[in-house]
């Protein structure tokens, strides 16, 4: 079964989403991406036992720095899946191109833009 999602989705492997810090989130938008979705085991069966649950901490606070800064904390989103659901990681991935698309390019790359213009 080959599924297709949005060529500007960019996928970065990680052993666990409990390995994402706020960092990282915060790093791509400076990057220039325009959005940010984190796929994690479901809840209650991480491998790592709680490594989804941080995960998922992280986001929020990175959705209210977002939010805070004018960049838009729903550019940021927490989604919990197995591996066995390709279709449903598909969907996410068209649920938030979608989202993104109607919000615009990320602020911070706009202004970087003028920045050097």
């Amino acid at each position: 079964m080959r599924l297709n999602y949005p060529v500007s989705v960019k996928i970065v492997r990680v052993p666990c989403t409990g390995k994402i810090d706020i960092l990282h989130i915060l790093r791509a938008f400076e990057k220039g991406a325009d959005g940010v979705y984190c796929v994690g085991c479901m809840e209650g069966d991480c491998h790592y036992n709680s490594g989804n649950f941080r995960a998922r901490k992280r986001v929020e606070q990175a959705q209210k720095l977002l939010d805070a800064i004018g960049v838009g904390g729903e550019r940021v989103q927490m989604y919990n899946l197995s591996s066995s659901e390709a279709p449903q990681f598909v969907r996410y991935a068209q649920e938030m191109y979608d989202r993104i698309l109607q919000m615009g390019p990320n602020p911070v790359k706009l202004a970087k833009k003028k920045q050097a213009a």
